[in-house]
C-alpha cells in the first residue's frame, strides 16, 4: 500500500492493518522455513510496510 493511503487511515484503522501485516510476515515466516517460499521479496516488502505503519502510529500520537 502507499504511503499516501496510509496516511489518508485513522490510527484505528492503522493497528488493523498492522494485525494483518503481522499475520503475513508469520506465515511468510513459516513457508520460508519449510522451503515453500517462492516469492522471497514478500517477506521484506511486508517487512517495509510493518516499519512504515509503526511510523505512522507514532506521528498520530
Amino acid at each position: 500500500m502507499e504511503l499516501k493511503q496510509l496516511r489518508e487511515k485513522s490510527a484505528d484503522e492503522l493497528k488493523a492493518h498492522l494485525v494483518e501485516l503481522q499475520k503475513e510476515s508469520f506465515a511468510l515466516r513459516m513457508q520460508k522455513a519449510t522451503g515453500q517460499l517462492a516469492k522471497t521479496h514478500e517477506a521484506r516488502r511486508v517487512r517495509r510496510e510493518i516499519a512504515r505503519v509503526n511510523t505512522l502510529l507514532g506521528q498520530k500520537k
